[in-house]
C-alpha cells in the first residue's frame, strides 16, 4: 500500500463509530441479527438503514461515516433496489495488516 493509502485507512480508522461499525460487519449474521435482512448479507453485506439504527447515528453522519470507509477501501457497496449495502474489503484489510507488520 502507498503511504497514501495507508493514510486513508488510519484516517476511517480514527472514529471510534467506523471502527465499530467495521467490527460488526465481520460477523453481519450475528450482529444484525434483530433486523430483517433486505438481501443476503453475506453476498450483499448490510442495508445503510440497519446500520444506521444499530450505530444510532443521523442518516448524514452514517452515509458519511460508510463513504470514508469506502474510500479507504476497507467496505464495498452495492445497490440492492432502493438500498445500499455494505460488506468489509477482507483482501484489502488483509493487505493493510500486511503492510503495517512489513512497513511499520
Amino acid at each position: 500500500m502507498t503511504p497514501d493509502e495507508l493514510a486513508d485507512v488510519f484516517k476511517a480508522l480514527s472514529n471510534p463509530a467506523r471502527v465499530e461499525i467495521l467490527t460488526w460487519l465481520r460477523d453481519p449474521d450475528r450482529h444484525f441479527a434483530m433486523y430483517e435482512p433486505i438481501a443476503d448479507r453475506q453476498e450483499f453485506g448490510v442495508c445503510v438503514t440497519h446500520i444506521q439504527a444499530k450505530a444510532g447515528l443521523a442518516q448524514s453522519t452514517t452515509s458519511a461515516a460508510m463513504a470514508l470507509l469506502e474510500r479507504a477501501g476497507l467496505v464495498r457497496s452495492r445497490r440492492v433496489g432502493k438500498y445500499r449495502h455494505y460488506r468489509r474489503d477482507e483482501e484489502r484489510i488483509a493487505r493493510f495488516v500486511a503492510t503495517l507488520g512489513q512497513e511499520l
